[in-house]
């Protein structure tokens, strides 16, 4: 198997986590999917990890939580990084729902709510590959 080099990004909620993906030759976040918060997220992730050569993961959390220690994200972090070979980033997700929601009815989509977690992925994903480079 080759080195993972792709990009996660998760959108941690307590009911669903919105997950986009980014290759590294592109290095464009795109909306991946939605997968229920239960507890076979972890495998489903682990999964996603080897089938698409995940290296990277970037979850977002609101910072002033980020600092306080008390983010939820930061417990899935925490947990990915031991249990698979991932490097686990964090990035400020503030504003991201909003900002999906706009995009997707910018782009004619019907029920906004049913997708807008990936989408919110997707802009904390990107936010986090334009500053790294």
């Amino acid at each position: 198997m080759q080195e993972a080099k792709n990009y996660l990004g998760l959108d941690w909620g307590k009911a669903k986590i919105g997950v986009a993906l980014a290759h590294e030759e592109t290095r464009l976040a795109l909306a991946y999917s939605v997968l229920p918060n239960d507890n076979q997220l972890v495998d489903a992730l682990g999964t996603l990890f080897e089938q698409e050569e995940i290296g990277t993961i970037v979850i977002g959390i609101h910072k002033s939580d980020h600092f306080e220690g008390k983010h939820e994200g930061e417990k899935l972090g925490k947990l990915l990084t031991e249990r698979f070979s991932v490097e686990v980033v964090y990035q400020d997700e503030m504003f991201t729902s909003k900002m999906a929601q706009q995009n997707l009815i910018s782009k004619g989509e019907k029920h906004v709510s049913a997708h807008d977690d990936a989408e919110a992925a997707s802009i904390l994903l990107q936010s986090w590959l334009d500053r790294a480079r």
